[in-house]
């Protein structure tokens, strides 16, 4: 199985997305694509040593620029290293897509070259949180692929969000919740109450209303919502992890008692930080387009990027994407319905 890389895009260094290559090739059964400059990369594969069966070059001309237009690199980056990358899938080069680069530049080419699947209207981005319990994350999305969504949407959100935990984290009847303002059935505007409607009569094994501090509690494995609430969600928590890190920080420092008692709690604390820790994952899929792509932080480092070559390989491996489709079809009746009430706006 091969995976293609965009080699060029991120904020990163080029030397972190090679050594991401090597060491993917070497601790995983897999190749490695590494599309951008071949003169480049070439010059920075010489530091390493590498089986050069599993790994090769596909040149490419052009960079899309962190801060450029999607719309524009679609139009005029015919050679950009995300789409040859994008076309290296399309053409069965290889099996999926890993890229640090810019996400909307990235989802518009995804969207543009692969086309959506089937009974799929709008992409997704998800990603894993954590949640109390150490080997049980749950999936946030989306996390802003969309930021004004209808009902259809958020729907076939939850049936890509339950298709995906199926996949990744391999569990056999996802619990679905959909993030609002109050857990009982009436809360939210009205688009969040006819979801609320359409989840019910879906075949998901869905749980109801969740409200944001209930989201890390492992009550659910599935979280639902539009990109908009999505990244305001996972920047507050980030946000407060990092709040909660600095503090601990600061309070070590003040007294000898609390550097002892550091000390002692210094394994739990790391405990934390692991398990808060996105690099795990490496990146977040980009669901309901008809090919595997992993959506990376543009200044991923090598153990991140190197972790989403592995994602990239275990989401295709386990054809996410047939089983999403499967999804679909299953709930064809209530997405005719969700259709309906789009039609009726």
């Amino acid at each position: 199985m091969a995976i293609a890389v965009d080699a060029m895009g991120g904020d990163s260094p080029l030397a972190v997305q090679i050594e991401a290559a090597v060491r993917a090739i070497r601790d995983f059964a897999i190749e490695v694509v590494l599309v951008g400059a071949e003169d480049q990369i070439s010059k920075t594969l010489k530091q390493h040593s590498y089986d050069q069966h599993k790994l090769r070059i596909v040149n490419s001309t052009e960079i899309v620029e962190m801060n450029e237009s999607p719309a524009q690199a679609l139009r005029q980056k015919k050679n950009s290293s995300i789409r040859v990358a994008v076309d290296l899938v399309k053409a069965g080069e290889a099996e999926a897509i890993v890229s640090a680069g810019n996400t909307g530049a990235s989802m518009a080419i995804a969207k543009f070259v692969f086309k959506s699947i089937e009974g799929i209207e709008r992409p997704a981005i998800a990603t894993l949180m954590p949640s109390v319990h150490r080997n049980h994350p749950f999936v946030l999305l989306d996390i802003g692929a969309n930021t004004d969504c209808k009902p259809l949407y958020l729907l076939q959100f939850a049936l890509m969000g339950d298709a995906y935990a199926r996949t990744y984290l391999h569990l056999e009847n996802p619990r679905v919740a959909l993030l609002n303002n109050g857990e009982e059935e009436g809360k939210g505007y009205l688009e969040l109450k006819e979801t609320y409607d359409l989840l019910k009569q879906s075949t998901l094994n869905f749980a109801g209303n969740i409200e944001g501090k209930s989201m890390f509690r492992d009550r659910v494995d599935v979280v639902v919502c539009d990109g908009f609430v999505g990244n305001i969600a996972l920047k507050v928590a980030e946000g407060t992890f990092d709040f909660v890190r600095s503090v601990l920080r600061e309070e070590v420092k003040s007294s000898l008692l609390s550097k002892l008692g550091y000390l002692a709690m210094k394994s739990p604390f790391r405990a934390l930080g692991e398990r808060a820790d996105y690099s795990e994952v490496g990146g977040a899929p980009l669901l309901g387009v008809n090919g595997v792509v992993i959506i990376c932080h543009g200044n991923s480092k090598v153990h991140t990027f190197r972790n989403a070559i592995k994602h990239a390989q275990e989401c295709a491996e386990q054809k996410l994407n047939d089983i999403i489709a499967g999804e679909v079809l299953e709930n064809l009746e209530v997405i005719n319905q969700a259709k309906s009430l789009n039609e009726e706006e």
